[in-house]
């Protein structure tokens, strides 16, 4: 009788899915620079303030058919995570959205890229070992390095960079951020307190908007264009794809996956992009983008067959308290 859990491979589609999204924001974004002139981060405002109203629909229809379901045939609650916790949650979320276009604009696209995503599968790595004492094993250690080469050379040998130190260390903050929402979010899954993904999502989005007001004000919020049609498309479609459906993929799969597998399967992002860029923008394709596409895609496949590998655990481990958990 197999001891694999069907829910884990639904978690880990969902990743995969989430990430191949996250890939075709960039493509939107680039559409959108070039249609009109909306900066990156009033962009990044409008896709939480967008994101954040489709959820808010898609909460509303669903929670009218739970009363009327709720009131035929009465179930056991949901497991609700408190306001403070869901505002942690979407403070480490606007961190690593606002600190990724810094980074970006002090040091380009691809040196903030390969440091933020670099660096991220190693924060959670080294967190989850000594926070939750998840371990990969030798094998694991390997697919990560390997995804982390993969990484380098797809972006790196795709078009080149200059190193800047304030730069990386934005990249660096973005990376602290999106580890923080990994780890948080594996943490509050291993204990069934992780809650509704929409409506972590809704509250992430939430606080992205408020946060990112002010200066997508002073960047300047309104687009000026002469094809507002296709703006406008391209605005809902950030907020529905890769924000409000990624977004709630991401955290129901990160609920119930291994934090460092998580992060290296979300590397898919960049080879979702780099696909799309050489099929739809009429980018190039090098070697560097085949090998580091290669190299990605065989460690994120080995790190989804040894997730898959795992035994059904019989209980979310709340009962087992460290350090840790006992001061949080």
């Amino acid at each position: 009788m197999s001891n694999h859990s069907p829910a884990a491979g639904r978690s880990l589609l969902y990743l995969v899915v989430a990430g191949a999204a996250w890939g075709t924001a960039g493509a939107a974004a680039s559409l959108l620079f070039l249609a009109s002139d909306l900066g990156p981060l009033a962009l990044s405002f409008w896709r939480c303030a967008g994101g954040l109203a489709v959820l808010l629909a898609v909460l509303a229809v669903r929670g009218s058919r739970s009363r009327s379901r709720l009131r035929s045939r009465p179930g056991p609650s949901r497991v609700r995570p408190s306001t403070g916790s869901l505002i942690v949650t979407g403070l480490l979320f606007t961190v690593f959205q606002a600190a990724y276009f810094a980074a970006v604009r002090d040091t380009g696209l691809a040196v903030g890229t390969v440091v933020t995503l670099g660096a991220g599968p190693v924060i959670i790595a080294l967190g989850a070992r000594s926070w939750m004492g998840e371990r990969l094993g030798l094998g694991g250690g390997l697919a990560v390095v390997g995804a982390l080469a993969g990484l380098a050379v797809l972006v790196l040998g795709s078009g080149g960079g200059e190193v800047r130190p304030l730069g990386v260390g934005w990249a660096l903050l973005s990376a602290a951020g999106y580890a923080g929402m990994t780890l948080r979010a594996r943490w509050l899954g291993q204990r069934g307190a992780g809650g509704d993904p929409l409506v972590t999502t809704a509250w992430s989005v939430a606080v992205g908007a408020v946060c990112l007001l002010p200066l997508a004000a002073v960047e300047g919020l309104l687009p000026h264009t002469a094809d507002l049609g296709r703006v406008l498309w391209l605005l809902v479609y950030v907020a529905t794809v890769p924000t409000a459906l990624a977004y709630a993929l991401y955290f129901t799969g990160a609920a119930a996956v291994r934090a460092a597998t998580v992060s290296v399967i979300m590397l898919i992002e960049p080879v979702s992009a780099a696909v799309i860029a050489v099929l739809v923008l009429g980018e190039r394709l090098t070697g560097a983008v085949v090998l580091g596409t290669v190299l990605l895609l065989t460690a994120v496949g080995a790190l989804i067959a040894a997730e898959s590998r795992q035994p059904v655990s019989a209980a979310p481990t709340s009962v087992r308290r460290t350090p840790q958990s006992a001061a949080r």
